[in-house]
């Protein structure tokens, strides 16, 4: 089977996204299951290795079909969009905003063109992306307004458990609500089909509880008997296998025993709690609904140790393998 193309974007040249994509492009495995290729700067790559102690072949390429994929050797598409001797590691500067958001749209180009099959991208700051101009508060709205894409869908996926979510960056007052019957109705249909598109046809999706034990009828809250329980029960007539609500203290739980494929997590912080503290550095976000599928480390820029080394590249591997898990069936 040919090895999918996985663009990766080197995100903020400040922080520690170049070091941990060196460090995962030394590991063999990736190379037999995917052709990785960076898009960055070629110094910014260099400098990276220095901080982390490895020697590897860099080699530019302008398009994938350039590249030499087997271990010890680093494919990149170089911008050549940083002045390495006035970047300042681990500083918010609109250097690193500016030259993160150029990373990512060569990505989504040649995501579009068909160059590369998936991306899988490293972190950005934005306060950064704020110093450069960049009118972004985020990768997914970056990727959403370079493909004129209309709310696209945030799945994260750790072991064996999937979570959704009905809202991401908004205050948790107006993540209740945004919890409607046809919000939920809308997100139970293109979240089975999400996971339909990613290969997964089996299984119960459980939409969580937004109250304490889903309000116990509207003793505490009425969210579940207005909007919940109807939305679940409308899709079930329209043939989607989904039930709910299920209280949010057992849920995940649930899920990661395999007796749902997937949760729908009504806010932000409901399901990010459940999948970090489950396994912090393999919970990697996935974006549907973009015409290329993006999977992403779940992590900030990590300013504080930027160029020292540290940085963990677990949950960049795990980005890169799991957009090479699901690439192809995404893009039947």
């Amino acid at each position: 089977m040919e090895r999918p193309v996985i663009g990766i974007p080197l995100g903020d040249p400040a922080g520690i996204g170049p070091e941990i994509v060196v460090k995962s492009l030394m590991d063999k495995t990736l190379y037999d299951v995917c052709k990785p290729l960076v898009i960055g700067d070629r110094d910014v790559i260099t400098q990276a290795l220095s901080f982390c102690g490895f020697n590897a072949i860099i080699n530019v390429v302008s398009q994938p079909e350039e590249g030499k994929y087997e271990a010890g050797i680093i494919n990149i598409v170089d911008l050549g969009n940083v002045d390495i001797n006035r970047l300042e590691i681990g500083k918010i500067q609109a250097m690193g905003g500016q030259a993160a958001f150029e990373y990512i749209r060569k990505s989504v180009d040649m995501a579009m063109n068909g160059e590369v099959d998936a991306i899988a991208t490293t972190p950005i700051n934005k306060e950064s992306l704020k110093a450069a101009g960049i009118d972004f508060i985020g990768h997914t709205e970056i990727l959403a307004g370079l493909t004129n894409t209309h709310d696209p869908l945030t799945m994260f996926e750790v072991r064996n458990m999937r979570v959704f979510f009905l809202s991401r960056h908004v205050s948790l007052r107006k993540a209740c609500d945004m919890v409607t019957k046809a919000r939920l109705l809308d997100y139970i249909q293109r979240c089975n089909e999400a996971l339909k598109r990613l290969g997964v046809a089996e299984g119960t999706m459980a939409v969580a509880g937004l109250n304490p034990h889903s309000g116990e009828h509207g003793l505490f809250g009425d969210e579940e008997v207005q909007h919940v329980e109807p939305a679940v029960e409308e899709a079930q007539k329209m043939g989607y296998n989904v039930v709910g609500p299920i209280g949010a203290d057992s849920v995940f739980h649930l899920a990661l025993q395999g007796k749902f494929n997937s949760v729908l997590s009504l806010y932000h912080d409901q399901g990010h709690i459940a999948t970090k503290t489950l396994d912090f550095e393999r919970t990697i976000a996935i974006t549907i609904g973009l015409p290329f599928l993006r999977t992403s480390v779940d992590h900030g820029t990590a300013f504080d140790i930027a160029g020292t080394g540290k940085a963990s590249q677990v949950s960049m591997s795990e980005a890169i393998l799991l957009a090479a898990k699901y690439s192809l069936s995404y893009n039947k």
